[in-house]
């Protein structure tokens, strides 16, 4: 399933009728030269509204799903904006700088886009338009170039937003209010969500019941498996459990053209359908369509945007548990820069996708069994995938509607260690700076739940700038010591 967008970008320039309409279009060609990849030049360059319709008519007919609105002179304040507004898709607004070596120098060839941009913001806010402004949005065509490819991945999260539908199967297991899921930002955003009964998934399990495609799927997942298919008795189940939801996914999506899941998973799941379904969701993960556990419908939103910018699998985690002090003396300190608070474990049962992991072996899910089926052979409990996760550079972040039904975020940057973990389920030692402050004064204060979100890069710049282009008021980050958090004691 192709899951995520191709972003294809146009750029427009704009002039204001007192400044030579010249100095923007040659402004523009100087970009086209400088940019690496696909951009498409539209030719209409926009003096009016009449010069907007034709632009805008112009850019919808190359199928642009993204637009770089650029001021290559102080620009149009009101035709510019209206560009933006009627625009359907992602757009960014991006200014020239000035130059003495061409164009007429600093008498015919100033262009004034400096405080053209100021105009601009204050036109789009007027509007309720939103665009993405980079952190110093004038530059030479070079630097522009720079940063309309820093805008792909914005664009291409927020495309994907507005064309994704999130598919649940629930409700939340008991005791899970932390995953509780205020809908009503889903639509602010763009995203179109489907809520059904575990019954509904129970049904269509059961009616591909001896589908053809079973023996194929099981041996797929003995080929991934390897010398980790420790039961492969389990393998048809979960077979026949994955093509229901890849055939519920194709008949669900209706007008949507991106797909994801947030799942119950226990813990009547493994009593009526006979496994725990974490390594299905690490293999959909795997392949682009990332299935939350436990009904985390932001978790899941927040999966999808993270894959989007980091054009990789992801996977989401529990903020679990501490790094056990031995492991901290003996394996950690003195060899890394952290604090022993600096560290913790993520971990989930299973979903982490084998190509994550260092190496993977299929078990059973050890604390359900201890419920389910205590003393006997695991049975019902079987089916996560479990194994370290591979060292890496990671971001951890989340996307969440609030208890208010109000966006708030958090973007931490660090890494995952090279350190083994000496336990259970898809698990890694995370060591992101100044963690321990983090935890209390944004993860804690800011009452976001225990699932976490990791890309597999260092992809905070993006995802920082996605949750502003969100409308995101509140992004939390793990501030530098000597930088106090706002419920910070001073005196501590």
């Amino acid at each position: 399933m192709n899951n995520m967008p191709e972003v294809k970008v146009g750029i427009v320039a704009v002039s204001r009728d007192c400044f030579p309409i010249q100095l923007s279009e040659k402004r523009r060609a100087a970009i086209m030269d400088a940019y690496k990849g696909e951009l498409y030049e539209c030719p209409v360059t926009v003096e009016n509204e009449k010069d907007m319709e034709k632009a805008l008519e112009d850019v919808n007919k190359a199928e642009c799903n993204a637009l770089v609105v650029f001021l290559g002179n102080f620009g149009p304040e009101i035709s510019e904006t209206l560009l933006a507004k009627h625009f359907d898709g992602p757009k960014m607004f991006v200014a020239a700088a000035e130059e003495t070596s061409a164009n007429g120098g600093l008498i015919q060839g100033r262009g004034d886009a400096y405080c053209g941009m100021l105009n601009a913001s204050y036109n789009l806010k007027l509007r309720n338009v939103k665009a993405y402004i980079p952190d110093y949005p004038v530059g030479t065509a070079e630097e522009c170039a720079d940063m309309i490819h820093e805008f792909l991945p914005i664009a291409k999260a927020v495309y994907a937003l507005n064309n994704l539908k999130i598919i649940s199967f629930g409700p939340r297991p008991l005791n899970f209010l932390a995953c509780n899921a205020p809908i009503k930002q889903l639509y602010n955003l763009g995203v179109e969500i489907e809520e059904n009964s575990e019954l509904d998934l129970f049904a269509a399990f059961n009616a591909h019941a001896g589908d053809a495609r079973i023996e194929k799927v099981v041996a797929e997942m003995a080929e991934e498996l390897g010398q980790g298919n420790k039961m492969p008795g389990i393998l048809p189940k979960l077979a026949q459990y994955e093509i229901t939801l890849l055939d519920w996914a194709e008949e669900h999506k209706g007008e949507r053209e991106f797909v994801i899941f947030a799942n119950k998973c226990w813990p009547s799941f493994q009593t009526q359908f006979g496994f725990v379904p974490c390594y299905v969701n690490s293999r959909l993960t795997g392949r682009g369509i990332p299935v939350s556990c436990e009904v985390d419908i932001w978790g899941a939103v927040s999966e999808y945007i993270g894959q989007c910018v980091s054009d990789d699998a992801v996977t989401l985690l529990d903020i679990n548990n501490t790094v056990p002090a031995d492991i901290y003396e003996n394996d950690i300190k003195g060899k890394f820069t952290y604090a022993h608070t600096d560290t913790f474990m993520g971990f989930h049962c299973g979903n982490t996708t084998a190509k994550k992991l260092t190496s993977c072996e299929m078990k059973y899910q050890l604390i359900m069994h201890r419920g389910l089926e205590p003393d006997k052979e695991p049975d019902i409990t079987r089916g996560t995938l479990e194994g370290d996760i591979i060292p890496s550079q990671i971001t951890f972040f989340r996307l969440q509607s609030t208890a208010d039904a109000q966006l708030a975020a958090y973007v931490a940057e660090g890494e995952i260690l090279p350190v083994a973990t000496r336990s259970f389920g898809g698990i890694g030692i995370f060591a992101i700076n100044e963690m321990g402050r983090f935890y209390r004064h944004v993860l804690i204060e800011g009452r976001f739940p225990h699932h976490g979100a990791v890309t597999f890069a260092h992809n905070g710049k993006a995802l920082f700038n996605v949750f502003r282009y969100l409308g995101v008021a509140s992004i939390g980050f793990n501030q530098p010591k000597g930088m106090l958090y706002k419920s910070e004691n001073p005196f501590a």
